[in-house]
């Protein structure tokens, strides 16, 4: 669909890699404060102070699988809420359906499931914008949304 977004309005790979990586940083504080919580229960429920939370262990999958969920909440409700995470503002990208309103909240749930399997194989989905013929990465395709970079504003 290259009629659906301007040239201008589709934001180039490097774009997208600078907005993650700036939401690195909030989302690396929320999994901080979940690790804090963790741990706090595991000494709770009979282990040590001083023992950590063992490799590979149920409590450690269901940390990371807290993790995940937080980041998707974080992700989610920003992209909900005005388009935007944190880290998108600066570079003035915007989560949008394909007809530029608001995407839907399935689509967001879509694209953030489908935006973590992009990143897994080493970020190949993300990667794939480099091949697409309209830039678009795995979750832009899988959920019918579309990141959009805005025109500066005149001051």
């Amino acid at each position: 669909m290259a009629s659906d977004v301007s040239a201008r309005a589709r934001p180039h790979i490097g774009w997208r890699l600078l907005a993650l990586f700036y939401d690195l940083w909030p989302a690396a504080a929320l999994w901080m404060i979940a690790s804090l919580a963790f741990t706090v229960l595991y000494a709770a429920s009979g282990h040590g102070v001083r023992e950590n939370i063992p490799p590979w262990s149920a409590w450690q999958w269901a940390l990371w699988a807290t993790c995940w969920l937080i980041t998707g909440a974080y992700a989610v409700l920003s992209w909900r809420r005005g388009g935007q995470t944190l880290g998108m503002r600066p570079w003035r990208l915007r989560v949008t359906a394909l007809d530029g309103a608001p995407a839907p909240l399935r689509a967001l749930l879509v694209r953030y499931a489908v935006g973590t399997l992009s990143l897994l194989p080493a970020g190949l989905g993300f990667w794939w914008a480099w091949l697409d013929r309209d830039r678009l990465t795995w979750h832009d395709r899988a959920s019918r949304t579309r990141l959009r970079r805005e025109a500066k504003r005149a001051r």
